[in-house]
């Protein structure tokens, strides 16, 4: 039977119950209505991604290059710019008195007597290579034809520019035959420095120097003797009329063991500061035909 005050009886509502809803929570008490102690709320972060440390920025050493230069060291730079009436690359000889002229050293000549294309390196005194001289000719002419041979010879400059090109044509060499003498040709390009003609003369070895114009500007005159053991021989560069000693090409001893089994030759150049550079380039020419007619193995 329903007793309303009978809390175990059906149908039993509390006064503070409201039906329908759930009984209100009294917050911070427990049953026993003492206050509850704060609960700590733990928040659970994801893992954070890990940070990179940037390193200082450090400049990355450049490159090696193993591959040699064109060149030796100590070498004398050429800038882009030119001069009126210089041919291009010989700037460099308008300040200069005197050079210095180096033939390679061949190890097949020196072993077996084969006879190779010549090979010169043209410093100043300094022993800044300038020039580097390569003759051109073929395996026949070299070692059939010997110091007499006609050849192309070509010099470049430490960029590997052609500054100069020397052409000697096939002449005879006997004295008895004045017609038809020793002969080298310079040119820049297409246009002519110059050239170096051989005198006719029974004693001693005598050259013109002449101009693009072909006039002669220079005299050279040789000793009696081309050879010597341990001294210089020496080529006086004259004034025109043979009278006034301006210069000279001195053949210089370079050691008993290389003048004896090689032709690496070594020559010297003294000329006036102010003479016309294409005419220091004729110059430069003439010492590569006397080391032909005189100094090559031949001769030896």
């Amino acid at each position: 039977m329903y007793n309303p005050k009978d809390q175990n009886s059906p149908g039993y509502v509390m006064n503070h119950q409201t039906i329908g809803y759930p009984a209100p929570v009294t917050i911070g008490y427990n049953n026993n209505m003492q206050p509850q102690q704060p609960q700590m709320a733990v928040v659970v972060y994801p893992p954070s991604p890990p940070q990179q440390i940037e390193q200082p920025m450090m400049q990355q050493p450049a490159p090696v290059n193993f591959y040699p230069p064109p060149m030796a060291p100590q070498q004398v730079p050429f800038g882009p710019y030119s001069l009126p009436n210089v041919p291009r690359g010989l700037e460099i000889l308008l300040t200069l008195d005197q050079l210095i002229i180096e033939q390679q050293v061949e190890m097949l000549e020196a072993f077996i007597g084969y006879e190779t294309n010549n090979k010169y390196i043209v410093k100043n005194l300094n022993g800044q290579h300038l020039y580097f001289a390569a003759e051109e000719n073929d395996l026949c002419t070299r070692n059939c034809l010997g110091e007499v041979r006609p050849f192309i010879m070509r010099l470049y400059d430490n960029n590997r520019n052609e500054i100069l090109r020397l052409d000697r044509p096939w002449r005879c060499t006997s004295c008895l035959c004045p017609c038809f003498l020793q002969e080298l040709n310079v040119y820049s390009g297409t246009q002519k420095l110059g050239s170096i003609r051989q005198e006719w003369s029974i004693f001693y070895p005598i050259f013109s120097i002449l101009n693009s114009a072909g006039e002669k500007v220079l005299h050279i005159e040789g000793p009696l003797i081309t050879f010597s053991c341990g001294g210089d021989i020496e080529f006086n560069v004259l004034s025109n009329d043979g009278e006034t000693k301006v210069g000279k090409i001195s053949k210089q001893w370079s050691g008993l063991a290389r003048e004896m089994f090689t032709d690496a030759d070594r020559f010297g150049i003294q000329f006036p500061n102010d003479l016309d550079v294409t005419i220091k380039a004729v110059l430069l020419g003439a010492t590569f035909l006397i080391d032909y007619m005189f100094f090559e193995k031949g001769h030896k």
